[in-house]
């Protein structure tokens, strides 16, 4: 564990990103992800896998400086234009966020991965975390939810068209907006919602709070199709194992169906900022981003982190 005094966050919280504070002042936030392709066309698997790495940087208020790519691809048995195409998804998106992409490193792999690191800054005053949420707070959610499952209908090539179509659309925005939409506002906590899905990621948020979250099922939005395609089983192992693994911090109304949790815990790529701020700030952000909208709300730590109510 780090004990150097210019460490601020490091890999013992589980906050989007790290954070190191420089002699000039500075806070840098760094991250790294990267992942194997969830839809078919290779740009937009770029732009993807780019909107995915940025996230985190946005999920700490940063402000993204730079980035790398990392690459694995099997440079013998595909086209070297499909890592063209992904490479160019993903500079696309970079330049759409404001910053280069100045390098990176690849390696001849079975299957093709792509992803960035990315390093952005931060005032660190005002740097977000996800350990300050309060009893009160509004939880919002900026995008919504389900891509894990159409994402597993994709590789089955049984995802309609609509919901393909609205999968990359969601996964390919960043959520520079979002943020935006966030400045002057009563920010107490926020994370970026992925692969631990929105469950697994609240009840980290609770944790570092020392809080419990509220969630209204009936208040989540899927994307199309996506309950259909639960019904019809399109559920992707990581799912599964989030919902086995919140289990032993949640409590969830008898009336939801084993499918109902597996949505609430459907592990996600490049998903939306999950949020804690006080009401009145709450109504405000969703006035200026019509996006976002309330999943539930933070309340005294109880037993369980995480009540799903029907």
């Amino acid at each position: 564990m780090p004990t150097d005094d210019s460490v601020v966050l490091s890999f013992d919280s589980a906050d989007d990103a790290a954070a190191v504070r420089l002699d000039s002042g500075t806070t840098l936030v760094q991250t790294v992800d990267f992942f194997t392709p969830v839809v078919d066309d290779p740009y937009e698997f770029g732009q993807i896998a780019a909107a995915n790495a940025l996230s985190d940087i946005y999920a700490m208020g940063g402000k993204p400086l730079f980035a790398l790519n990392i690459v694995g691809f099997p440079i013998n048995d595909l086209p070297k234009s499909i890592l063209t195409e992904i490479l160019q998804g993903g500079a696309d998106k970079a330049a759409e966020a404001g910053i280069p992409i100045v390098g990176g490193h690849s390696i001849d792999d079975k299957e093709p991965k792509y992803g960035l690191v990315v390093t952005g800054e931060v005032d660190e005053e005002n740097m977000w975390t996800n350990s300050g949420a309060q009893p009160g707070d509004i939880l919002i959610l900026t995008k919504p939810l389900g891509t894990g499952i159409i994402a597993t209908a994709i590789k089955k090539e049984a995802a309609p068209e609509e919901s393909v179509f609205a999968a990359i659309e969601t996964m390919s925005t960043l959520n520079k907006d979002a943020v935006q939409a966030l400045q002057g506002l009563e920010v107490h906590a926020v994370t970026d919602v992925t692969g631990y899905g929105l469950l697994g990621h609240l009840q980290e948020m609770c944790q570092a709070s020392a809080v419990s979250g509220r969630i209204d099922f009936q208040n989540l939005e899927f994307l199309p199709g996506v309950q259909d395609l639960a019904e019809a089983g399109m559920i992707a192992g990581g799912t599964r194992r989030n919902l086995a693994y919140i289990k032993d911090y949640t409590g969830f109304d008898p009336q939801l169906t084993e499918v109902d949790r597996l949505l609430a815990a459907d592990a996600q790529t490049s998903g939306g900022l999950l949020i804690s701020l006080p009401q009145g700030d709450a109504e405000k952000f969703m006035v200026s981003f019509d996006s976002g909208f309330q999943v539930g709300k933070i309340i005294e730590r109880r037993e369980s982190s995480i009540f799903i109510s029907h």
